[in-house]
């Protein structure tokens, strides 16, 4: 295969998952402008070992070299950061419950809704971002970038129960921390 076409075979597989690339970047770096570092790196490194891709899922294969140059580059600039939040995957967790039919979406007709919507949105993206990576990135991974289980535990390199069971952790913190917030709220009469 010449190098143009190596190069157009690469753009093929890796260009339509650029967002998602970034997208799984951001939340882990939890900063633009070093998930852009970290997806042009992740980026070179699948084209230089590109002749290795065997098939199967691309966007599951570019992912999991995002996550990889993710975690190296943390660990290089925010080792702390990668250690934090453990107590949460031994189970230590608040058992409070929010209500299960909690959907935020964006727009409607009445702008004083649509701002309460924004609101209820940045907040629960604000709690995802606090939550430890390993359960950030199935989070991520399952509910925004809509990976099966599978494609999530060849992603993470980590077997499928332990990708449900972060995962069950992932919403079970996100819950307790909504009803934290929210009590909160009720008792300073927001």
């Amino acid at each position: 295969m010449t190098e143009q076409a190596r190069v157009r075979r690469f753009e093929q597989v890796a260009l339509p998952h650029l967002d998602a690339a970034y997208n799984l970047a951001r939340w882990l770096t939890r900063n633009d402008a070093d998930a852009e570092d970290v997806v042009q790196e992740a980026f070179l490194r699948a084209f230089r070992f590109f002749d290795g891709y065997r098939g199967g899922s691309d966007r599951a294969w570019l992912l999991t070299i995002v996550r990889h140059t993710c975690y190296s580059w943390l660990q290089q600039n925010r080792p702390a950061e990668l250690i934090a939040g453990y107590d949460i995957e031994a189970g230590d967790l608040d058992q409070a419950a929010i209500d299960p039919s909690f959907r935020p979406s964006s727009g409607g007709p009445d702008p004083e809704i649509a701002l309460l919507q924004q609101a209820d949105e940045d907040l629960l993206n604000e709690m995802i971002g606090e939550l430890p990576p390993q359960f950030r990135e199935v989070m991520i991974l399952r509910e925004l970038e809509d990976l099966s289980y599978k494609e999530i535990a060849e992603v993470a390199a980590i077997p499928i129960g332990t990708v449900m069971s972060r995962l069950a952790r992932a919403r079970k913190a996100l819950q307790g921390a909504w009803a934290r917030r929210r009590a909160e709220e009720a008792r300073h009469g927001v």
